[in-house]
C-alpha cells in the first residue's frame, strides 16, 4: 500500500508472516521494546519515546534493525519514508532468513519511481521476484500472493517464526538500471524513517481455532483480487513467471495456480 504524506513517498508496509488469520492481537509497537539496532553505530537512531526510528546510509557503511520477537502467522504494518531526492543506487529490504518474504525498495534518480522489488523464499529457494512502479493514493491494495501450494510440493512458510529484519545499505553495483547509475555520494547521508509499527499477531486460541487447517484456504475476496489484477496490470514490470528466457524448460509449479 502506499500514499504520499509532507511531499514524500510513504509506504503502509503489510508483511504477512504466512497467513493473516482472523484470529488476532493487536499490539501498538514501541521501536525501543519492539527492536534492536543491529548494525552501523549511531547511523540506526530511535526518536521520539520510541515512535521514531530512522536508518542513514553513507559510503563508509548503511545500518539496519531487526525485530526482538518472532512471528509465524499475523499482520505487520509499518509506514515507511524512503530516502528523498536522487536516491539511486541505495536499497532497503525488509525480510527474515531461510522462510523469508522480501520487500526491496530500488532508489532511482530525482523525479524517478521507485521500484519496490518483492520475493518470496521458502525452505531457502527463492528465485521468485516479482517487481512493482510505487503509485499514488492506494491504500489496502494487495500488490502480490503466494498460495499454499505444498500439493503440489512447492513448500510453503508455515512453520518457521521469522523476524523482522530492515536494513539501508550501498546496492549501487546492481540496484538502479542494473548498475549503471551510481550512488551520487555529494547527497549522502541518505535517511530513511520509520513510524507507526503495528503487529497483530496470534494469541493462543488461534492454534485451537485454526488446528483443522482452515486458515490454508484462506483467500482474498472478490473485490481485493480485482485489486489486485489492476495493480499488475499497470504496475507490475517484472514477473518471473512470464519470464520465458529465464525459464525455457518450464515454469517453476506455482505460477500454474
Amino acid at each position: 500500500m502506499a500514499y504520499f504524506y509532507n511531499g514524500f513517498s510513504i509506504l503502509v508496509l503489510v508483511l504477512v508472516l504466512g497467513i493473516v488469520s482472523t484470529c488476532m492481537v493487536a499490539n501498538a509497537g514501541n521501536f525501543h521494546q519492539d527492536f534492536d539496532l543491529t548494525w552501523g553505530d549511531n547511523r540506526a537512531k530511535i526518536y521520539g519515546g520510541g515512535q521514531l526510528l530512522s536508518l542513514s546510509l553513507d559510503k563508509i557503511s548503511g545500518s539496519g534493525f531487526q525485530s526482538k520477537k518472532e512471528y509465524l502467522f499475523g499482520r505487520i504494518d509499518m509506514q515507511l519514508k524512503l530516502v528523498a531526492g536522487n536516491s539511486a543506487g541505495t536499497l532497503s529490504s525488509q525480510g527474515p532468513a531461510h522462510d523469508e518474504i522480501d520487500f526491496e525498495f530500488l532508489g532511482n534518480v530525482s523525479g524517478q519511481p521507485y521500484i519496490l522489488h518483492t520475493n518470496v523464499f521458502t525452505q531457502g529457494k527463492g528465485n521468485r521476484e516479482q517487481q512493482f512502479y510505487l503509485w499514488f493514493l492506494v491504500d489496502s491494495t494487495p500488490i502480490r500472493v503466494f498460495k499454499n501450494g505444498e500439493s503440489i510440493g512447492v513448500p510453503y512458510p508455515k512453520n518457521q517464526p521469522m523476524r523482522i529484519y530492515s536494513s539501508l545499505w550501498n546496492a549501487d553495483d546492481w540496484a538502479t538500471r542494473g548498475g549503471l547509475v551510481k550512488a551520487d555520494w555529494s547527497k549522502a547521508p541518505f535517511t530513511a524513517y520509520y513510524r507507526n509499527f503495528n503487529a497483530q499477531t496470534c494469541s493462543g486460541s488461534c492454534n485451537s481455532r485454526f488446528s483443522n487447517g482452515a486458515w490454508q484456504s484462506q483467500e482474498l475476496d472478490a473485490y481485493s483480487r480485482r485489486r489486485l489484477r489492476w495493480v499488475q496490470k499497470n504496475f507490475m514490470i517484472y514477473n518471473y513467471c512470464a519470464d520465458y528466457k529465464r525459464f525455457p524448460q518450464g515454469f517453476p509449479p506455482e505460477c500454474r495456480q
